[in-house]
């Protein structure tokens, strides 16, 4: 099978996932909406596993957004403690598979105790070399890009860069992930079909493929299903296709 080829030149590197549809799938099962939230955190162990499986550079998880605090009160109060559950349960198996955990968003919004385990988690993680994870929580790319422009603005003001000076490339190195690479697949379950606020700089050239399958039902297949389809694609990147390498 073509995703047991980890040397296939064309095979994402980075991927991205829109986690949606957990409310959804408990509606459905007539449960409470924390019970959709738990299995998809099942899920996100699946396809974390996936990542680590196929050799991927870095997977980031869409969590928690800077827009879900208008959910109500007991729903986030029940994410920030199955937020905290997964820290403390995870660490283990991601220190035996070589995983590397950071968290991008405001976590300052956070309370002190979920700050905290963020901060131990990352830190615990830091030095491993294998795959990268990122979870996005209480994030938004509009965000993103406005904390990218305080720094520069900072630097312009401290003159430690001058406006002229300013391009992409600085740029990136301000915002989130910036020393990953580049975003090459975005996933979104549960049949929507928007970005809704993610990585809006880092996907600029990404490839998206939907599903309508929630996020709790999200497996092996599905996911193996949007890398095909991603293998299957002509990336340019604004070029003509016979001046791509």
């Amino acid at each position: 099978m073509l995703l047991e080829q980890h040397n296939i030149i064309n095979q994402p590197r980075h991927i991205a996932i829109i986690m949606d549809g957990n409310g959804r799938w408990a509606n459905n099962r007539g449960k409470m909406r924390i019970f959709g939230h738990k299995a998809g955190l099942e899920s996100a162990k699946r396809a974390v596993n996936f990542a680590i499986k196929h050799r991927f550079n870095a997977l980031t998880l869409y969590a928690f957004s800077s827009e879900n605090w208008n959910r109500p009160k007991q729903e986030v109060s029940d994410l920030m403690e199955l937020f905290l559950y997964s820290l403390n349960h995870t660490i283990h198996s991601l220190q035996k598979n070589n995983v590397r955990l950071k968290i991008i968003g405001d976590i300052s919004q956070f309370n002190l105790r979920l700050q905290k385990y963020i901060k131990k988690t990352e830190q615990l993680t830091h030095k491993n070399n294998g795959l990268n994870l990122n979870i996005a929580a209480n994030y938004g790319g509009r965000w993103d890009i406005i904390q990218g422009v305080k720094k520069i603005v900072d630097k312009v003001q401290k003159g430690s860069l001058y406006p002229e000076q300013i391009n992409e490339s600085i740029f990136c190195k301000l915002i989130s992930m910036n020393e990953l690479m580049p975003v090459d697949l975005v996933i979104r379950t549960g049949g929507e079909y928007r970005i809704s606020n993610f990585l809006l700089w880092q996907i600029a050239y990404s490839e998206l493929f939907f599903t309508d399958v929630l996020w709790p039902d999200f497996n092996h297949d599905i996911f193996s299903s949007a890398i095909s389809s991603f293998l299957k694609r002509k990336r340019r990147f604004g070029h003509i296709e016979q001046t791509v390498m």
